[in-house]
């Protein structure tokens, strides 16, 4: 007859964080440490629940799936799943792709709240002041009493509202896939943007990578926009067509505070770099010393869940 243990290996759980790091995890499974290495370790087709190494290459962590004959979870530690949808077809029939809403919302919105001020007051320029030696005065725009547009109303989204709060904007508008009431207001629909653009001093981007948002912020998207207004994008740099946006910024009529790109990595010779009137940060919203706490947190509910036989949170899709 089988041990116990004999009995849990046969139910691989694979963390990217050391098991004996993670409190609370449930009896009944067998947890194992890999975070991309080269070698597996154990044998893959044992996973059930498989936890996608984090800001790891795509290539790496789809490898192991096409061996994970057993995998019943596959869930990632970013709210963005559309790196590991190419996996998808390596997933058994009934697996379910799990994100991770909500773990990256305080650290996201910091940034994307770091960003706007930044830009706004042209942090940028008084830091080259200060390696040059240069005491550079000027009046710069306040965040006080303009008028905000966030473009993806989901976790991440209200988490920056949230810290908009206190600073005296004059609005907030609120646009997601459809359109709901929230405390706070209602949200439009995508489908409204067009109208809402020649308002907002701050377009800020918050809304996942699918089809219907690949290339949302081209030509006619940023030619709404108002004269001066700034565009911030902590969501996928797919979203915004690079060169129309290269095109307003050269011109002086936009400005931009990105955290993501198209490309990613930037190449150190991509024109936009030096381009006026941007601010680049290389893709920083969810590393942070709010992550750890987070993702175990996370991952010890989730299997929690698991190990019971009730349904998981943050299901964006079953494999067929």
């Amino acid at each position: 007859m089988a041990t116990a243990d004999q009995r849990s290996a046969a139910n691989d759980v694979w963390l990217p964080i050391p098991p004996d790091e993670i409190e609370g995890l449930p009896g009944g499974l067998h947890y194992v440490h890999w975070d991309a290495g080269p070698d597996y370790p154990a044998d893959p087709e044992r996973c059930v629940f498989y936890t996608v190494p984090y800001m790891k290459d795509t290539a790496v962590s789809l490898r192991p799936l096409s061996r994970m004959s057993r995998v019943r979870v596959v869930q990632t530690l970013t709210a963005g799943v559309d790196n590991m949808l190419p996996g998808l077809e390596r997933m058994p029939s009934g697996a379910q792709l799990c994100n991770a809403r909500g773990l990256h919302d305080a650290s996201t919105a910091e940034l994307a709240l770091t960003l706007i001020l930044a830009a706004l007051r042209d942090i940028p320029g008084f830091v080259r002041g200060q390696d040059a030696g240069e005491w550079r005065e000027g009046f710069q725009p306040a965040l006080a009493d303009k008028s905000v547009l966030i473009v993806g109303y989901g976790s991440i989204g209200s988490a920056i509202e949230d810290r908009l709060t206190p600073f005296e904007c004059a609005r907030v508008a609120r646009v997601a896939r459809t359109a709901r009431d929230t405390v706070r207001g209602p949200v439009h629909p995508l489908s409204d943007l067009s109208a809402l653009l020649p308002d907002a001093d701050v377009v800020v981007l918050a809304t996942p990578l699918t089809e219907t948002t690949r290339g949302l912020v081209g030509t006619d998207f940023l030619a709404r926009m108002k004269d001066g207004a700034l565009l911030v994008n902590i969501a996928r740099g797919q979203i915004v067509d690079t060169k129309a946006l290269l095109a307003e910024l050269d011109s002086g009529r936009l400005r931009a505070a990105l955290d993501v790109t198209d490309p990613e990595p930037l190449p150190p010779e991509h024109p936009l770099w030096h381009a006026p009137g941007v601010l680049i940060t290389p893709h920083v919203g969810g590393p942070s010393s709010a992550f750890l706490p987070r993702a175990k947190r996370l991952l010890r509910d989730q299997l929690t869940l698991f190990a019971a036989g009730e349904p998981l949170r943050n299901v964006v899709t079953t494999a067929d």
